[in-house]
């Protein structure tokens, strides 16, 4: 299980817009990568649209806001223009960055077990190490709690 002071996996993955986004090309920047379930489901919306909320106060911190799922580009950019998201979201269709970073679990809902994705948020610095993490992640207030977090860590 990834911890602070780690290097953060390294990853590859396209977005919205079925571009490469990697995680080498954004050296010297702050990376918040938060990992959610699915797109257009009430938590899922809520977080996204909670960092939409304070992007601006995340770039004012040099740091990109990259959400994670195992959804397609196409249903991204679905989510990204029917919620009006300004965050960019990584496609992990094949989960692999999901179990990289550990986020991949069995999960019980309602007594049923299934593998899923578990809602965590990493802090990753300009020089690719965790610096915080947030497992089991509870939506309300979360992003605040983020922002807090990299205010303290990029002084």
């Amino acid at each position: 299980m990834l911890d602070i002071g780690d290097n953060a996996p390294h990853f590859c993955r396209p977005n919205q817009d079925e571009e490469e986004i990697c995680l080498r090309d954004l050296s010297g920047k702050w990376v918040v990568l938060y990992f959610y379930p699915r797109d257009n489901t009430p938590g899922c919306t809520t977080e996204a649209c909670d960092f939409t909320d304070e992007i601006e106060n995340f770039e004012n911190l040099d740091a990109i806001v990259l959400g994670v799922s195992p959804d397609t580009p196409r249903k991204h950019r679905n989510f990204i223009e029917k919620k009006e998201l300004k965050v960019t979201l990584l496609a992990d269709e094949d989960k692999s960055l999901c179990q990289a970073y550990d986020v991949w679990q069995l999960k019980k809902f309602m007594g049923r077990e299934s593998m899923g994705v578990v809602r965590s948020t990493f802090i990753i610095s300009p020089d690719g190490k965790i610096e915080a993490v947030w497992r089991k992640v509870r939506v309300k207030e979360h992003v605040q709690a983020v922002k807090a977090k990299l205010e303290e860590l990029a002084q």
